[in-house]
Order: structure tokens, then C-alpha cells, then sequence
């Protein structure tokens, strides 16, 4: 897993992974300035950084790229949370700690993951089964979650060199 995202490769990653279609250096450079000056030419470094690094691909359309998230922000998300726990020298104590310092929410969304990794979750119609935690979470937020054990790892790169209007800059 790669490090951490920086601040402005979060920014642009939140956008493609919000929007979960292609998009183009410009559609981003639009949004982002909104909330800051940034120029089109720092977007698209960050973009062709964040390809290279194996966290978008992207399509050659015209004159310009389209990029698509390789995985999930929820992978992502628990791709920092196993390197975090797997540099502790003793991960039960780091779980403890980390479980005491999750709000009620968070506690459920965890007992809802365990039911999901379990089996737990009902066959039937909601409606059948009465209500479950996993039955009361949104059909986006399980299919998030399903997502992330589906995920291939972030850094999968094409073979190859690209191709474009921008290859080798």
C-alpha cells in the first residue's frame, strides 16, 4: 500500500471518487477551484502523479485524458488502517485503543462489518426477517463495504508505457 495521500492528491481523489465515473483534468481543475487557486497545470501533475503511483487509470478521448479510480475511498481507508495496525508491536492493544476511541456510529457500522464478513446477513426479504443491523444499513453502504473485500490492490499498473497527449511529461 502506498503512503498516505497528501492533501491535494486527497482533494482530487475525493472528486473522482465522488463523481465514480471518468473524469478530466479540466472537470477537476473546475471543481477544486472553487475552494482554492490552483493551476490547471498543478491538477494535471497531480493526476499523472496519482496514475503513475497506480491509483487512477486513465483514457486517452480526444486531446485529453480520462481517469477512473482504481479502487474504493473505503479500500483505500482500510488499507491505512491495516498498515497502521500491522507496525504495532502488539496489535490487540492497539485495537483496544483504537475501539475506545470509536463513537456509537462507528461502533455499529463495525458490528454491521463483522455480521457481513460473518454470513450473518439474511437471505430473505427484509420484510420476512424483521430488522438486523445489516438490513438497517443503506444498500450503498453495503455494497461499499462488500466492495473493499472484491478490491484489487491500488498500485495495479498497465503494462507498458501510456500513450497520449500527455505521455512523458
Amino acid at each position: 500500500m502506498p503512503r498516505q495521500l497528501g492533501d491535494l492528491e486527497d482533494a482530487v481523489m475525493t472528486r473522482v471518487w465522488e463523481w465514480n465515473r471518468p473524469v478530466t483534468v479540466r472537470e477537476v481543475l473546475e471543481d477544486l477551484q472553487r475552494e482554492r487557486s490552483i493551476a490547471y497545470t498543478t491538477v494535471m501533475t497531480v493526476m499523472d502523479n496519482l496514475h503513475q503511483k497506480g491509483w487512477v487509470r486513465r483514457e486517452v478521448e480526444g486531446r485529453a485524458y480520462r481517469y477512473t479510480a482504481v479502487s474504493t475511498r473505503a479500500a483505500y481507508a482500510a488499507a491505512l488502517m491495516n498498515e497502521a495496525w500491522s507496525k504495532s508491536d502488539n496489535a490487540a492493544a492497539a485495537l483496544v485503543a483504537f475501539f475506545g476511541m470509536m463513537s456509537p456510529e462507528q461502533r455499529q457500522s463495525l458490528e454491521d462489518a463483522f455480521s457481513m464478513v460473518r454470513g450473518d446477513r439474511p437471505e430473505v426479504a427484509p420484510e420476512e426477517a424483521g430488522s438486523s443491523p445489516v438490513e438497517d444499513m443503506s444498500e450503498e453502504a453495503v455494497e461499499e463495504a462488500s466492495e473493499v473485500t472484491r478490491e484489487e490492490p491500488a498500485q495495479e499498473r498497465a503494462e507498458g508505457a501510456d500513450s497520449g497527449p500527455d505521455a512523458g511529461r
